[in-house]
This record gives C-alpha cells, structure tokens and sequence, in this order.
C-alpha cells in the first residue's frame, strides 16, 4: 500500500500547482506527528487526557486512521493503471533495443559471410589464371587434381556441418519445448498473481469501506483484535505451563539416567574383578593340573616297572590326563581362554610325541605358559599393547628397543617386522627384484632345487600350516627359497634356511616380505660364511658360547665339563636357525622381535639365559647321559617368558659388543689356523699316498686282476 502510494505521489506531483500540497505527501506528516489533546473540550481534563484509554477505545483509534487514509483509495485504481502503463513502454522499449540488436548481429554476420565469399572468389580468380598461365597439360592436370581434392574436403567438412546442424537443430527442438513449458509455467504464475492483485484490491476496498461507514451498534464485546490477543496470551500460558512440565520431567530423567550410569559402573567394576578372579582360578587351576601331572611323572620314574597294579593305574591316569582339554569342561564352568589345539601361529600346542614322557612334559609346559598368559595380561600385556597402539611412524630410539625386548603384540608384529626388515635391506631391495629371481628359476633349474624340495616336508612337521595337504604355504616357502639361492648363488641353499623363511613367512604371510626377511637375517646380521659349506662363522659361535658361559654361569660349567658334556651338539642349531626349533611359539617370537633389531647378541643373551633359567635342574643332575637326555627337551620346561626376558637383558649384563667382536675374531683366527693345518695334514696323506702307490697284501689280488682272470 506504501508503494502505490509513493507511485502515486510521484505522479501527481508534476500535475499540481507549486503552492499546494498533495494529501499522499501530508499523510507520512500528520503520521509522525500526533495531535495535541483537545484542552477545549468541555468537561475533560488535560490530565484526564494523557490517561491510558480503555481496551473500547482501540476501534475508534482505527476508525479515525483509516479516515485520515480514506483519501488515499479512490485514486488506488488510477495510480495502478498508470503504472502499469509506464510498465509497458518500458518493456516495449526493451524488446525494441533487443530486436535491434539482434537485427544489427544479423547484419554483421552477413558482412562477415560476404568478405568470406569474397575472399573465396578471389581464391578461384587466381587459381583460374594460374591455370591459364600453366605452360603443360601436366601442370594443369596438377592443379585439377588439388581442385578435386579440395572439392572432397570441403564436401566433407559440409557433411559434417551438416550433422552438427542436425543435432543443433534437434537441441533448439529440446530447448524450444523447454521455452514452452517455461511460458506456460510462467502464464500460470501470472495468472495466480493476477488473482491475488484482484483479491487484494477487493480485501482493500471492503476494508476502505468497513472505515469509511462502521456499522451502528451498540457497544459490544471486544473485537477481534482483542480476542486475538487474549487467545494468544492464553496460549502462552498454556505454553509456560508445558515447559515447566516438561522442565520437570527432564531433571527427573537426568536424575534416573545418572542413577543408572552409577550402577552401570558398579556392575561393570565388578564384572571387571569377577573376570580377573575367573582368570587367576584358571590360572592356578593350570597350575595345579601341571603340579598333578608332574608329580604323576615323578611317580612314575620312582616306582618303575615293578608294580604291575599301580604301575598301570598310573599309565591310565596319565593318558586322561594328556588327552583331557580346557574346552571340554563342564557347562558351570567359567573358561576365558581354553588351551585350544594350534596356538595363533599354527603350531601344536602339545606336540605328538612318540614319547609318552615328552608329551607330559610339553603339557605341563602348555598349562604353565597358560597360568602366566592368565596372570600378568591385565598388569603387564595390556599396559603394553596399549604403549604400542600409541605409538606413531616407528622410528629408532631407546623407547622402540625396550619395547621390542618386551615383545610386540600379534596384531602389531607384521607391520614392525617389515620396518625392521627394511632398515636392514633398503639398500639390497629393487622394484620388482623378487620377481626378477622367480623368472630366472623358472628359466633354469638351480642345484639346490632338489635339496630345498626334500626339505620342504621336514619343515615345522607340528605345524598346520605345513602339514595340510590344502595349504599353500609349502608352494610359498619353496618359491621363497628358489629366489634366496638364485639372490645369493654363494650360499645357494643350508639347511636351516628353510626354518628361518618358514617363520618370516607365518609372520609376513607375503612372499616377497619374508623373502627380504631371509635376506635380511643372512647377509646383513648374521656374520659372514655362518650359512657356508664349512659353517666358519658357526663355529667361531660355538666357542664364543662356550667362553660366554664360563665367564657368566661358570658354576654350571665347571659341573658340565666333570661329566664331559659338550653343550655345542645342543647349541649348535639353536643359534643357527635362531631357536626355531627349540622355543614354544610366543616366547620364540619374542626373542625374534628384538633379534631383527639387536642382532646376534639378543642369540647369545638368550642362550645364556635358557641355561640360567635351568641351572638348578641341570646341576642335581650326575649323569652325563641324563644330562645329554635331559638338554634334548629342556627348553620345553620354559614357562615364564617375563622371566627369560629378565634373565637375558638384566641378569646377563654387562654385555658389551665389543667383548662379543673380540671374542668372534680371535677364535676365528685360532679355528682357521686349525684348520690351515687340517688342510696340510691331508695334503701330506695324500702326497704320501701316492708316492707309495696302491699296496696289495702277499696272497690277495686287487680287483683288477681278478676281472683279467677268465
């Protein structure tokens, strides 16, 4: 209504005399400025005036505004008509300049096809006289045939211009129907504003003359306005009072929800220490059942073969006990972790022994290393995995060798295991080099393809994963091996090798990863020639060993020498196939964890400390055969690999390296000499030999005399 009224001025202003003023342009005035009290009026007070007026009075207010508008309305209708006039001369004008301009692109378009064709008339002008001028029928034909080619391009470029315009006229179709729709949704909403402009000039009109002539009544009941406003302010009452209720409602919702996350807690705290308690139960229960099933062995030694009744009786409880498993307890029963039948790495967790002896001895073994696994995981094992799923990109530093020494958790051990493998061969490795070596395999039989096939079936016989005729892994590890001999024709293939890619291979479970593992192990830590023909660096080990002990446990030591007990039959293949045979799984892999950090030294530590860990044993022991049987399977009797640990990295110190390298170069210096002269010796044998020539005892004759004879 402001608009058309300010329209509305605007016109009226050039159509009236200088000197008088338009009602429109004294309505904003006599808006602003708001009338005195009538102080002439009889019988009323000034003060009486400025007395807030009853609610009645809010009808003649409005009543006396739209008096002072009621001259505005009847020129509503001109001043629309007016506008929309104005409208359309503009909007004439409009499409008159865009017609225009359209007209003026047509004509600059034409001009530019004109000098197009011009420039093309000139171009056959002059190939015309060039025609004319040509000398020969040769040149002629020459330029006939440019013509011709120039006539098939051109039809070709026309061909294509043809298809353009084509799909250009089938998307103007496209858009013109899109136009169309566009219009006719236009013309709707037109036609709905249409409407609503008539509506609104009738709603106006009605309320222009409702203002004009209220209608004569009697006072009533507060208008709509006013019931407006009391319905309103009722419904905010109502409002106000649902918010308190629900204010109410929520506080005693948050009182609930508290009361319960407590006892949510409580429960939870408890279930915590049930489950701690359910996990020391079983772990003294294995404790217990490795007690009973010791002392049945230690029944069984002492009592021998005499009894015939007991003896029996004895052998029976024996084999239930062997055959008798975590998971088969009785449904009341609480297990946490049953000792299932293959550790997480595949291995048997009790081996198939043909010895009945041995097979006890690595179930008491299953059922202690189960009693610590149960006791120190929430003081010990969690704290730890939890330091190693801080951790970040790995990098050398003390905190990683303390971690390592400790042992890296399953899930983390194949992505530490690769970064530990890299920083050793980043300087071996080349894209693409694993497959390089399979290639040339395929090509060429290497000599120790047989040799690494007949070991194949030797490798880990107690472990799943080698002894499923399904598994893939014996093709893996043959193809790991395959590669390492063509990667280092030196060594080519040792026994031995098979075992340390086997482990790399359950850890990596990639080829290519346990391949460079092998590599890694072989040239870079381990010294040279310890995988040679003559085993040098090997040996040079043992007796590096051998001083190692004298110097750290010489107690033990002097008793094994009494007995004449060589410990290098036992400890010979620990450290060359690092162990692999003769720890169980988990404590295996953590001597690995820090032996693929450390290198050889972690070796030499632990093999001190398998002996510190059994010292007590070994020395009740008088016997130099029982000593011999009884380092055959000591090592299954380690239990504790906290324990170890500690032993090897506490109790085995000082350990410098550079004790260790001067002890490996002077029995390599010794051992060489020694076998200089071994070399010698057997020279001089065989010169001696054959300056005697083949000697024939009188009465017999050599083979070659007996085939002469008929």
């Amino acid at each position: 209504m402001y608009n058309i009224r300010g329209n509305k001025q605007t016109q009226g202003t050039g159509h009236r005399p200088p000197g008088e003023d338009s009602p429109l342009s004294e309505e904003p005035q006599r808006e602003e400025q708001p009338s005195p009290p009538d102080l002439s009026a009889p019988g009323k007070d000034p003060a009486d005036s400025l007395k807030p007026t009853p609610k009645s009075s809010l009808t003649a207010n409005l009543i006396q505004k739209a008096k002072r508008q009621s001259n505005t309305f009847p020129l509503f209708t001109e001043g629309l008509t007016r506008n929309r006039t104005a409208q359309e001369k503009v909007l004439a004008l409009e499409q008159q300049v865009l017609m225009l301009t359209k007209e003026l692109k047509a004509q600059k378009e034409l001009v530019k096809i004109l000098h197009k064709a011009l420039e093309a008339a000139q171009q056959e002008k002059r190939v015309s006289s060039a025609y004319l001028a040509a000398a020969e029928d040769k040149d002629r034909l020459e330029l006939v045939r440019h013509k011709v080619r120039q006539i098939a391009e051109l039809g070709r470029r026309v061909e294509a211009l043809e298809q353009e315009r084509e799909s250009l006229v089938q998307a103007a179709s496209l858009r013109e129907q899109e136009v169309q729709e566009l219009r006719q949704h236009v013309q709707l909403l037109m036609d709905k504003n249409e409407a609503k402009q008539q509506v609104i000039c009738k709603l106006s009109e009605k309320v222009t003359q409702d203002f004009m002539h209220p209608p004569c009544q009697p006072p009533a009941p507060p208008d709509a306005a006013d019931s407006d406003l009391l319905s309103q302010q009722e419904k905010m009452e109502h409002l106000k009072d649902d918010m308190e209720a629900y204010q109410t409602q929520n506080r005693f919702l948050n009182s609930e929800i508290h009361q319960v996350t407590k006892i949510w807690r409580k429960v939870a705290e408890k279930e915590k220490a049930l489950l701690m308690k359910c996990a020391y139960l079983q772990a003294k229960n294995c404790q217990v059942e490795s007690k009973y099933l010791a002392g049945l062995r230690r029944l069984q030694e002492a009592m021998g073969v005499e009894a015939g009744e007991c003896s029996e009786l004895l052998r029976q409880l024996i084999q239930e006990a062997l055959q008798w498993e975590a998971s088969e307890a009785s449904a009341d029963s609480v297990v946490l972790s049953p000792i299932s039948e293959y550790d997480e790495y595949g291995f048997l967790t009790v081996p198939n022994y043909e010895v009945e002896d041995l097979r006890l001895l690595a179930k008491i073994q299953v059922l202690e290393v189960h009693s610590h696994h149960l006791l120190a995981h929430e003081a010990v094992e969690q704290p730890l995995r939890e330091r190693w799923a801080a951790l970040g990109e790995l990098a050398p530093s003390p905190e990683i060798k303390q971690l390592l020494r400790a042992g890296v958790p399953r899930e983390h051990r194949p992505r530490v295991w690769k970064w530990l493998v890299r920083l050793r061969v980043q300087h071996l490795q080349g894209p693409g080099r694993y497959q390089e070596l399979l290639s040339r395999g395929q090509a060429c039989k290497h000599p120790a393809a047989r040799q690494i096939e007949l070991d194949l079936n030797r490798t880990f016989p107690s472990n799943k994963h080698f002894t499923y005729p399904a598994s893939s892994f014996p093709d893996r590890l043959h193809r790991v091996l395959l590669a390492f001999s063509w990667q280092n024709p030196a060594i080519g293939y040792c026994q031995g090798l098979n075992r340390l890619a086997a482990i790399a291979l359950l850890v990596l479970d990639e080829e290519e990863s346990a391949f460079w593992c092998l590599v890694a192990i072989v040239e870079t830590i381990m010294p040279a020639d310890y995988y040679s023909k003559t085993l040098l660096a090997s040996q040079v080990d043992q007796r590096v060993l051998q001083d190692l002990l004298s110097e750290k446990l010489p107690k033990l030591m002097a008793h094994l020498g009494q007995r004449r007990v060589d410990l290098s039959f036992i400890t010979f293949n620990w450290l060359l196939v690092v162990f692999a045979d003769s720890l169980i799984s988990n404590i295996l892999l953590q001597v690995w964890d820090a032996f693929l950090y450390e290198g050889t030294k972690v070796v030499f530590r632990y093999a001190l400390a398998i002996f510190k860990y059994n010292e007590e044993e070994i020395l009740k022991l008088q016997d130099g055969l029982e000593i011999y049987q009884y380092l055959r399977f000591f090592t299954k009797t380690i239990c504790d690999s906290r324990k170890l640990m500690n032993i090897a990295f506490n109790d085995m110190n000082p350990f410098p390296k550079k004790q260790l390298r001067q002890l490996r170069m002077a029995h390599r210096e010794r051992l060489e000499a020694e076998l200089h002269e071994l070399e010698q010796l057997k020279a001089k044998y065989l010169e001696t030999r054959a300056a005697q020539g083949p000697a024939v005892p009188e009465g017999c004759t050599s083979e070659d005399e007996g085939e002469a004879e008929p």
